[in-house]
């Protein structure tokens, strides 16, 4: 059997890895110089820059794409669980040190609200039911068939799956603050904590069940595993090389076709771009999809934009840990105006990665590595990132300087960032968002994009726009329904 990956994101590395398990003769296209797609790595004067994900949840399933050939992962990568999780900080100063530790948990969410202790415990346990059903039962499964779904609603009902994240925890939990915390998982996986079905809730105990690791020398690394593991399994790796066609005989894939003009023939294709943007710009032209798939992909509604800035220091910030997220003073208003009204805010929260918190390997001797996320809306807003990416920067800039890092303008010796028009431009995703498409209900599991094509046999889909969704897991995971379907 020959197949062929679309791109070189994790979901697609993992569906090559697992394909070549089955004895596929399998051939992996990345139009970039370097794999890893969103996870890619930016090296800049002895600094070292993860592109993309560096929150490290769940990795056995990382471990087991090594373990299908008798390998030990440790030969390959180096994870280390965190101790603090993350640093939330408020506009007051308010800081809270999110981590598996329950007993210091509880410590501080009795110093912001006594009486929210029982209702924090009960909702972890709620967590962990809707985690049994939403990730261990069924994140490997395929929905590709109406009747799947139908089965599991009733269940999913039960779990309140029709609540949002953030209205789920609002019935355990009194106080804001506290809120805000436990209702930021959708942030991770492109999704509004106020309209994201509270099945995302399972991430809270996804994290308490296996911990947040970092990968030594940078997520990039755990690519540069899988590199390496490919090469020794016979998955033929080819880069520098786009496909510009799909080739069809008789409405099924029989292969594809390269800038190079070249063609390669394959009895599956398995796509990891962006599944809205791909239908559009490859299968728009070949044949009619119905009515139905029509409306279906004209209905979505796609995740927020990401500006990321990336910047290394000449001095230290010993202070600020390995992860950091910063609300800003308005939290369902800023998410509006970035999901609904698509317009620009100032009173940003954002994201900050200090990667040389854990691994001094990231920057030179004496220097500090960072990047900030700041969600912003996505491309539908037609934002003028030439003129608002700068404008950005700035802000951001001027928030931390106020927020923990004190005359950090002055100290950056390095820097650069991305906007949505890079999602968009180079990692092709439809209106540049970072994640696909939102992960709410009605855009969930079979309302999702298949990882079956609903319009042509031999092509597959796993990524963050397929079932079961954005995040280092969810992409790992849809290489795992992929394998139930071929």
């Amino acid at each position: 059997m020959n197949s062929i990956v679309i791109g070189s994101g994790f979901g697609g590395i993992a569906a090559a890895i697992r394909l070549a398990a089955k004895g596929h003769q399998v051939k992996l296209i990345e139009k970039n110089p370097d794999l890893g797609g969103r996870a890619r790595v930016f090296k800049k004067n002895g600094f070292t820059f993860d592109a993309g994900p560096t929150v490290i949840t769940a990795p056995y399933l990382i471990n087991e794409l090594f373990e299908l050939f008798d390998k030990d992962p440790k030969d390959y990568i180096e994870l280390t669980p965190l101790k603090i999780w993350y640093q939330f900080i408020f506009e007051d100063q308010t800081k809270f040190n999110y981590s598996g530790n329950e007993t210091e948990m509880k410590n501080q969410i009795k110093q912001l609200s006594k009486e929210d202790i029982a209702g924090y415990e009960n909702l972890v346990n709620f967590t962990k039911k809707i985690f049994d059903k939403g990730f261990s039962e069924l994140a490997d499964v395929p929905f590709n068939e109406p009747l799947i779904m139908m089965k599991q609603l009733p269940s999913l009902l039960k779990l309140k799956s029709y609540k949002s994240v953030y209205s789920l925890v609002s019935s355990y939990i009194k106080n804001e603050k506290l809120r805000r915390i436990l209702s930021m998982h959708p942030l991770l996986v492109g999704g509004n904590p106020f309209t994201t079905t509270s099945i995302y809730g399972l991430i809270l105990y996804l994290e308490k069940k296996w911990g947040i690791h970092y990968s030594m020398r940078g997520t990039g690394n755990i690519i540069k595993g899988f590199e390496k593991l490919m090469s020794e399994i016979g998955v033929e790796v080819i880069k520098n090389s786009e496909v510009t066609e799909i080739i069809t005989k008789n409405d099924k894939i029989s292969g594809v076709k390269l800038n190079n003009k070249k063609e390669i023939n394959a009895d599956n294709v398995i796509c990891n771009a962006d599944p809205p943007a791909f239908y559009e710009k490859m299968l728009n032209k070949t044949k009619k999809s119905s009515l139905f798939f029509k409306w279906k992909k004209n209905r979505m509604q796609y995740s927020m934009g990401l500006f990321v800035y990336y910047f290394g220091t000449k001095k230290t910030y010993e202070n600020v840990e390995h992860h950091t997220i910063k609300f800003g003073n308005k939290y369902k208003e800023h998410l509006d105006d970035i999901f609904n009204k698509k317009k620009l805010n100032n009173d940003i929260s954002y994201y900050l990665h200090r990667p040389s918190a854990t691994d001094k390997s990231m920057a030179p001797e004496g220097n500090d590595c960072f990047y900030v996320l700041v969600p912003v809306p996505n491309n539908q807003s037609k934002i003028n990132w030439e003129t608002e990416g700068e404008k950005m920067k700035d802000l951001v800039i001027e928030k931390m300087e106020k927020d923990l890092m004190p005359n950090l303008k002055q100290n950056i010796i390095e820097d650069f960032y991305l906007t949505p028009d890079y999602f968009e431009k180079e990692l092709n995703t439809k209106f540049g968002s970072g994640f696909s498409i939102q992960p709410k209900f009605t855009q969930s599991a079979y309302f999702r994009f298949h990882n079956k094509s609903e319009i042509y046999d031999g092509l597959y889909f796993v990524g963050a726009g397929t079932h079961p969704g954005a995040g280092v897991p969810g992409v790992l995971s849809s290489a795992k329904v992929l394998d139930k379907l071929l």
